[in-house]
Formats: structure tokens, sequence, C-alpha cells
């Protein structure tokens, strides 16, 4: 059977699993990713906690100890998320040495009621840094306006950042140039820069929800021909974009100090319309120096059957930009499709957020009945 998973690696896209949970983590079942499906990497958000929580018993002994120690919700949170980061920190851990720090990443995420607040976004992700301790951990920021400035004052301290929430290429180009001046404020405060990297999480399937819930309510034959393309063509575009900023004088003087570039990662790849090929943001958006991170459905979709004929990113510039002048045509506007997504990805995450302090709320309540 044609190995689709090497096929991807071989192109320069790293795979990594949109998925975490104490259960993975105990069962070994991560570590077999790793060996068997080419695995290089994990991203993680209040959603996946949540969703592991609410499953089995793999942390009714740690919920156990906070009861007794009488912790509030809040730090419970941070002990419960930390300690399975900690762990899918070190089995990522051979990948990281093998990689020499390309790949072997997990990612954890700031809390997002702090999204649209600077200092204490900041403020968060040292905190998350020092209580995971690990030197392969990614700390999650969105792009938010107010994000940008945490961005850079976080890579400043030598914190690697994994930047979420990206939709539109505006704020992807203000994301690359904050982490620019992260990295020379890192250097002029004498951190290693070869110890410091950032990805750049670009959503993609939302993009064509929002865009196909519009180009249905305009309706006839010219909106209808244009669903379910916006998503990649956004993408294609945005690494067009990292190949123009990843030229540039300012780029090499940091690239000739030991620094790595921010790589594209392609988030929200599983898609949401039942109608569209399982694989289509992967086999869509192969280019190389990416990250395509998967829900473990999509995983294993592309293992199966995904289309992998290499590079069909950087020929297609052209194409992608010809989609979004027709969008731009029928009506859609495409400014105000990326700030909704924006609000309403900052919004979800809050949601979840509250949703997994819940969860967590009724654990330790059923752990203090019964004890």
């Amino acid at each position: 059977m044609s190995d689709n998973l090497k096929k991807l690696s071989d192109q320069g896209v790293s795979i990594w699993l949109d998925d975490i949970s104490r259960e993975r983590l105990r069962t070994g079942d991560l570590e077999n990713l790793v060996k068997e499906k080419h695995v290089v990497g994990v991203t993680s958000n209040p959603t996946i906690f949540a969703k592991a929580l609410s499953k089995g018993s793999a942390y009714d002994e740690q919920v156990r100890d906070l009861v007794r120690r009488g912790v509030s919700v809040d730090e419970a949170s941070r002990a419960i998320t930390t300690y399975d980061i900690r762990w899918g920190c070190d089995v990522l851990r051979p990948v990281y040495d093998r990689t020499e720090g390309l790949d072997g990443r997990v990612s954890i995420e700031v809390d997002p009621r702090l999204a649209r607040k600077t200092a204490e976004t900041v403020a968060e992700a040292r905190a998350l840094w020092w209580m995971v301790d690990r030197p392969n951990l990614f700390i999650k920021i969105p792009a938010t306006e107010p994000g940008l400035p945490a961005i850079t004052a976080a890579l400043a301290e030598g914190i690697s950042v994994n930047v979420t929430l990206i939709f539109s290429l505006e704020r992807y180009g203000k994301v690359i140039d904050a982490f620019f001046e992260g990295l020379e404020q890192a250097r002029a405060n004498g951190h290693d820069l070869t110890r410091i990297a950032s990805v750049a999480s670009f959503f993609v399937s939302r993009v064509d929800t929002e865009i196909d819930k519009r180009l249905d309510k305009i309706g006839g034959d010219e909106a209808k021909a244009l669903r379910s393309k916006a998503g990649v063509a956004n993408a294609r575009l945005a690494y067009a974009l990292y190949e123009e900023k990843f030229g540039t004088d300012r780029w090499k003087a940091l690239k000739d100090a030991g620094a790595r570039p921010q790589r594209p990662l392609w988030a929200s790849t599983g898609v949401k319309d039942p109608d569209l090929p399982d694989t289509l943001y992967v086999d869509r958006l192969v280019a190389p120096g990416t990250v395509n991170t998967m829900p473990e459905a999509t995983l294993e979709a592309t293992a199966d059957h995904a289309n992998i004929t290499g590079d069909t990113v950087t020929g297609a510039y052209d194409d992608a930009r010809a989609h979004m002048a027709a969008l731009k045509k029928v009506g859609v506007d495409y400014d105000d499709v990326v700030k909704v997504l924006e609000d309403e990805g900052v919004d979800k995450f809050e949601v979840s957020w509250n949703e997994l302090l819940g969860t967590i709320s009724g654990e330790l309540g059923k752990q203090e009945a019964g004890a």
C-alpha cells in the first residue's frame, strides 16, 4: 500500500496531530502515531482538553490530589493541561532531537479570555513556559491586534510561539513582522536564536464555511461555481507572502544570526462540509517548509486515500488571486469575512475554555463528594 503520509513528509510537510489526551499518552497511542504515521508534532486547544476530561478515568488520580490541595478551578486547569503537554513534549523529544529542533513540538494555548489583553497574555505565556519547562514547547498566542505585541514580547524572552487564529493576509504580514521584531529583540537580549522557534497557524476550512454561506445567500450559477475554493486560495496566497517576506534583507540578517523561519501551519484542516473530499486541505496545500496539523480522522483519511502528487501551492498563485478577485466581483467582502472569522474564533475559544473550566469544576466536585 502506498505510504501517503511518508509521501507528504517527503514533500517537506510536517505532519502534526491536532489532539492530545491523558489516555492517548498513557496507552502509548501518541508514541505509536509517531512511529507508524509520521506524526512529528502535536497541537492542542481548550476544546480538545474538555473532550479528553469528559471521557474515562485517566485524570481521576490527579483531580483527587487537586481536591485535597483545595486549588481553584483556574489553577487546576493549568495543572491538568500542563501535565499532558509536558508528557507530550517528552514523547516527542526524540523527534525534536533528531530534527535539531525543527519538529517534535507540542503546543499549549494561553487562556483565550486574554486574547485582547497584551500584558496579561505575555504573563500567561511566561507562566506556561515555566510550568511545562520543556525546550520543545510552543505557546499558542492568537493573532489579534493586542496579540501581536505579545508575540513579539514572548519571542524576545526566548519563548517559542505558535501564532494561532490567522485568517487574513494583511494580519499574516503583521504576524511575520512581529516575529522578526521579536527575534531582533531576542538577539539584543543575548538569546540564542537557534533555540527559538515559531509557526504561524493559518486557518483554512473556516474560511470556506463563512464564504460558502455568503455565496449561497448571493445565489446564482456564478456564485455557486466559486464555492469551497477560498480556503485553499487564501492559504496559497499566504504562502506567497511567506516567500516574499522571508526573501528580504531583514530576514537574511536574522538567518545569518542563526534564526529559523516561522513556518506556515495549516490549521482547521478537517473539512466541515461532508460533501467535500475529506483530504481537500491536505492534497491541495502541499508545499515545502509547511506544517499540516490534522484531527485524527483527517490523518487516517490522508493515510488511506490522499492524492499526494508534489507541490500544489507555489504554481497556483495566479489562480488563487483570480479566485479572490471573482469572489469580490460577486459581492463577497473579504475584509468583513476575516474580521467575522477572527471575532468568532476568539469567542469560540473562550466558550471552549469556559467549557473546560466547567468540566474541571464538575470533576473536582465529583471527587470531593466521593472523598
